[in-house]
């Protein structure tokens, strides 16, 4: 792996020189809710996966575009279908499955334990599983110019993501933190904010071959508009806190079209 990470700068590899890494990325997390590691892969390596990716993702991914709310839900209790907490946005990206992944500097990447190893270090679980899935363990998002993923909260509470390749304007990721909690929803702070009247939101600079790990299941957040000639392509590594997860054939339709993976494609 010492072609593909950057190992000097990131000693994953090694258990002994592991713990101020992980004291580093459990600082940021607690003050930031989220950590970068800027430059983990290195040059080289991200824009050979950009090379051979980039041309996958425009004949071979699936387009998902979808009308939501910030909760992804038809319908949230205690709300009319009007209330301004719920205002609608549109969100359109093109998927590449693990199906397709496999063999891919991506796959070698989500599966290398060490870097596994860290995250779970950095997030405080005792273990971190790889998902048992054959279509979401890993996806390759790419959003075109014109296109974005719009505000949102997340559904777990750790999102890992790598960035491939980043546009040449716009796709910035944008987020505003802690702005609901376990015990308090917070309608109105939401509403007051997708109506421009809260506090700005703040922009996480990402380059390309920077792994980011977030918690964005209270943080609201976006990739704004992708503008000029250039996609936006990045990896989501799903990991869990338990073995064997996977999507339900609803689900996986719902967001790649198809329920099994590709004939003849390896899992």
């Amino acid at each position: 792996m010492r072609d593909i990470l950057d190992l000097e700068r990131y000693p994953i590899d090694r258990p002994d020189l592991l713990s101020p890494l992980v004291e580093r990325c459990r600082a940021d997390l607690a003050a930031h809710g989220m950590f970068n590691l800027d430059g983990l892969v290195r040059p080289a390596a991200i824009a050979r996966v950009a090379a051979e990716l980039a041309p996958r993702a425009q004949s071979d991914s699936y387009t998902h575009a979808r009308e939501h709310n910030v909760y992804f839900r038809k319908d949230v209790e205690g709300l009319s279908a009007d209330h301004p907490a719920l205002k609608r946005f549109r969100t359109i990206n093109h998927t590449l499955c693990a199906d397709q992944l496999t063999g891919t500097i991506v796959q070698k990447i989500y599966e290398y334990a060490p870097l596994v190893e860290l995250i779970a270090r950095a997030i405080g679980v005792p273990q971190l599983y790889l998902m048992d899935d054959p279509l979401a363990r890993i996806n390759v998002m790419e959003y075109r110019p014109g296109e974005a993923l719009n505000w949102h909260f997340d559904r777990s509470r750790y999102t890992t993501t790598l960035l491939i390749q980043a546009a040449e304007a716009g796709g910035e990721f944008e987020y505003c933190s802690d702005l609901r909690s376990e015990s308090d929803p917070n309608y109105q702070g939401v509403a007051r904010f997708l109506a421009g009247q809260g506090e700005p939101a703040q922009i996480n600079p990402l380059e390309a071959g920077t792994l980011n790990v977030f918690a964005g299941r209270n943080t609201l957040h976006r990739v704004s508009t992708v503008a000029g000639r250039r996609s936006r392509l990045v990896a989501v590594f799903s990991y869990y806190d338990r073995a064997g997860v996977h999507f339900s054939d609803e689900e996986r339709i719902g967001f790649y079209g198809r329920a099994r993976p590709l004939a003849g494609a390896a899992t």
